[in-house]
């Protein structure tokens, strides 16, 4: 292209020349004259459309038709200046000139060089601009946190959000409380599962119904360890049409729970208060209540509460009173007159009223051993204790209503306290009866000191009271019948208390046996009373209701 402008160009319009720059950097051009046209042509449109672009120059700036301009939007204010002024604009576009005027060529407009901005005190009232964002070493822009403003909108899904999170946790909060619930049953049910096997199990042991471990062996293990706590009652009954006397002892064992029924042949043989021997039946009826006690506690090593006289009026009564008993009969009791019906079968679980239970209990066959009477009497009694109350008032009431006088020895009180506690066991199946052994002659054998005398006694003969006499048991091995007394008399006038222990087989030496090393001193007194050397002093198994054991053998001389 030349340099020489074309005047007849409509698309070259002549180009303003930069007279300076604003504030801001900006070149200011020297506005060129127009011609004025009319005024109909110049009014001002507030409503018209900006006119689009005619095409590019060759720098790629948008050409419009050229305007004239009008000297009296100057000085209204609305001139180039001011528009510069009031909005900033970096770069002017040149006013465009009407297509018919003709201008002569201006020179094109120069590169803009950077110029330092000015103070903001040259122009007044001047805005400052924001900052331009500076560029890093790559050429791309940093932006400072001032340059922004954050504004919080509300988000709709925001309260949505929260309930789903709160949902959620609800939900795991109640999968862990579900978890510790079940962890929580299930440590419950291996407790009571743990509970109800020990309580099954608890109860084959009490009831001996484990093989080899049963609860009685277990109990009389227990018994066998020592000594026990137990109340012993002597229960005599009275059969007032034959005069006849049965005699039973009512045992509470309050270690081992264990109630027993031992019956008493009326064979048995016992001292009297002189020294010498007689039968438990001539005891009663010679020495009454408290001399048979004692005499008893004596032969068996124990203490005896009390004794409980039982007329068979009474026991009618008392059988009427628990509302009759049942028994499981071994015989057939006939009735009083010839011809009568028997009155009391035969069978098992019987139901006895109170005439039919005393029957019964003092019934013993022609040719029958005493050992089956007492047995008879033992179930009548048993029968008794289940159906009484074990509560200790209401067995006491029982017993008021009885109306019998008692043995000073056991009041109203005692006998009801004893009879519930034995109820107790009769009810729970932990009640037995057993026969105290004795030999031909009325002694007691060594079967009857070991399954009777220890163990359901207590195991062991107690220590002796302050002041009280020394039991000694003499067992005749000599062959000869009259060492036995004479022994008695000896050791009697020496202030012993004598337990017959029979006879056994003949032995050639004496013995002296003490069971416990307490006894020994007991033992050499003995010994020295009978004459006998101090070798003959030993240590061994010594008879349960006993404190020391004299064996006579032949060397023992009778005087």
């Amino acid at each position: 292209m030349n340099d020489q402008q074309n005047p007849y160009d409509p698309y070259y319009p002549p180009q303003p020349q930069i007279v300076g720059y604003d504030a801001y950097g900006q070149p200011v051009y020297q506005q060129a004259p127009q011609h004025q046209e009319s005024p109909q042509s110049q009014q001002y449109d507030p409503y018209a459309q900006p006119e689009q672009p005619h095409g590019y120059d060759q720098y790629a700036h948008p050409q419009h038709p050229q305007q004239h301009y009008d000297p009296s939007y100057a000085q209204q204010g609305y001139g180039y200046e001011a528009y510069a002024s009031g909005y900033g604009t970096a770069q002017q576009q040149p006013v465009p000139q009407p297509v018919h005027e003709q201008h002569p060529p201006q020179p094109l407009p120069q590169p803009r060089q950077p110029q330092p901005e000015p103070s903001p005190a040259a122009v007044p009232e001047q805005r400052r601009p924001a900052p331009e964002p500076d560029a890093d070493a790559d050429g791309e822009r940093e932006y400072r946190t001032e340059q922004f403003s954050f504004v919080e909108d509300p988000d709709e899904d925001s309260e949505d959000v929260i309930d789903w999170l709160k949902f959620t946790e609800s939900r795991s909060e109640r999968r862990e409380e579900a978890k510790r619930r079940g962890r929580n049953r299930g440590v419950a049910l291996v407790v009571v599962l743990a509970v109800a096997l020990i309580g099954g199990v608890g109860y084959l042991w009490s009831a001996g119904k484990i093989p080899g471990l049963s609860g009685q062996e277990t109990k009389q293990g227990a018994a066998a360890s020592g000594p026990q706590k137990r109340d012993v009652i002597v229960l005599h009954l009275h059969n007032t049409r034959n005069n006849e006397t049965s005699t039973a002892l009512l045992v509470d064992n309050a270690t081992t729970k264990q109630g027993t029924t031992v019956l008493l042949p009326n064979s048995l043989s016992v001292a009297n208060d002189d020294g010498t021997t007689t039968t438990l039946a001539k005891s009663v009826d010679d020495d009454g209540s408290a001399g048979t006690r004692e005499a008893i506690g004596a032969l068996l090593g124990t203490d005896i509460t009390g004794t409980w006289r039982l007329d068979t009026p009474y026991l009618e009564n008392l059988v009427e009173l628990v509302g009759g008993i049942e028994v499981s009969t071994d015989t057939e009791v006939p009735g009083e007159k010839e011809g009568d019906a028997p009155l009391v079968p035969k069978g098992e679980g019987q139901t006895l009223n109170g005439r039919m239970a005393v029957a019964y209990a003092t019934h013993r066959g022609t040719g029958e051993a005493e050992a089956e009477q007492l047995q008879r009497f033992g179930q009548v009694i048993v029968g008794v204790l289940r159906k009484m109350s074990d509560d200790p008032q209401s067995a006491t009431v029982t017993v008021q209503t009885l109306a019998q006088i008692l043995d000073p020895s056991l009041p109203e009180q005692d006998l009801g306290a004893s009879l519930a506690k034995l109820a107790g066991h009769a009810k729970a199946g932990d009640h037995r009866t057993a026969l105290l052994p004795v030999q031909e002659d009325g002694t007691l054998s060594q079967q009857a000191t070991s399954s009777v005398v220890k163990d359901i006694l207590g195991g062991s003969v107690g220590a002796a009271e302050q002041g009280a006499a020394v039991r000694v048991g003499v067992r005749n091995a000599s062959g000869d019948e009259g060492a036995t007394e004479a022994a008695r008399v000896r050791l009697i006038n020496g202030g012993y208390a004598v337990i017959d222990g029979g006879k056994i087989e003949p032995e050639s030496s004496s013995q002296v046996i003490y069971g416990d090393a307490a006894q020994r001193a007991k033992a050499e007194e003995v010994a020295k009373t009978l004459g006998l050397p101090e070798g003959a002093v030993e240590e061994g198994e010594a008879a349960a209701n006993a404190d020391v054991t004299v064996v006579l053998g032949r060397d023992y001389e009778v005087e």
